[in-house]
């Protein structure tokens, strides 16, 4: 959690996909996907997703440079935060 402000702003996403990155992580943790996860791999999908769900231009690629985590981590760690939260069909 303590991740998502710096990654926000460094991506400088709006106040909207940062408070949608936190909510994806609040539901991860409820649901006990992030047991065994890398943190900062996990909060950059969440910044990542929620950049997809509130429509703004972030790609994979500036969100693994910003967190220092493989592209690869990104896309198998956002899916799983949107299934977790129920959006998956609002990427699709």
């Amino acid at each position: 959690m303590s991740y998502v402000p710096r990654f926000a702003n460094e991506l400088d996403i709006s106040e909207e996909a940062e408070r949608r990155a936190r909510e994806l992580l609040e539901t991860a943790k409820r649901r006990a996907l992030h047991s065994g996860k890398n943190p900062v791999g996990l909060a950059a999908a969440a910044v990542y997703a929620a950049a997809l769900l509130t429509n703004e231009q972030v790609t994979q690629a500036e969100v693994s440079e910003v967190a220092d985590v493989s592209e690869v981590t990104i896309r198998n760690r956002y899916q799983e935060l949107l299934e977790a939260d129920g959006a998956a069909g609002a990427t699709a």
